[in-house]
């Protein structure tokens, strides 16, 4: 059986909760925002396709603004009630563009994140959490939702392995792009 991989043509980035009236209460959030919005320029600059999800934002509000201006296309935002990011706009978005690779990232972890990391590889797609770009407001409730995922067959990487294996070489056309975004990744 092939190992999983991060292939540009393959992936599909997911990017959960990033919400306004959450972020205040996650863990280390200035980090986990400026990481998320890195993972959308990334996946900007190297034509992968992404999708922002909001939970009940009437009661949340919508994604922050950092992340907001990072979205190439603002309709790619689906809102949602059900806790999983793994709804039906989402499961439909990622089928019709034959994207069976998601890069996973977003709050919180033990409750949205999960549940959409958990239904999206019961569906036979392969899960790759960003775990610098992902958060909880209990920071303890991270490595209990962690472990749960990687024992489903969801693979725990950063943001700066994501960038460099979508790359694959420093003869790709956008490594120097890439590189300035490096530059920004929060440690």
């Amino acid at each position: 059986m092939p190992l999983p991989r991060l292939r540009i043509e393959d992936t599909a980035l997911l990017v959960i909760d990033m919400q306004e009236k959450m972020i205040p209460t996650i863990g280390d959030w200035p980090k986990i925002v400026d990481n998320c919005t890195i993972l959308l320029k990334i996946a900007n600059e190297l034509g992968i396709p992404s999708l922002v999800t909001e939970h009940y934002p009437k009661g949340l509000g919508r994604t922050v603004d950092q992340v907001s201006s990072a979205m190439l296309d603002p309709s790619a935002r689906i809102e949602k009630t059900q806790f999983s990011a793994m709804v039906d706009l989402v499961d439909q978005q990622l089928h019709a563009w034959r994207r069976s690779t998601i890069l996973v990232c977003g709050i919180e972890a033990h409750i949205c994140v999960m549940q959409a990391v958990l239904d999206l590889q019961s569906t036979g797609r392969q899960c790759f959490i960003v775990s610098d770009a992902v958060s909880a407001c209990q920071p303890e409730q991270m490595t209990h939702a962690l472990r749960r995922m990687e024992r489903a067959g969801a693979i725990v990487t950063g943001v700066m392995s994501v960038i460099y294996e979508l790359l694959g070489d420093a003869k790709h056309p956008s490594f120097r792009a890439c590189l300035e975004l490096v530059k920004l990744i929060h440690r």
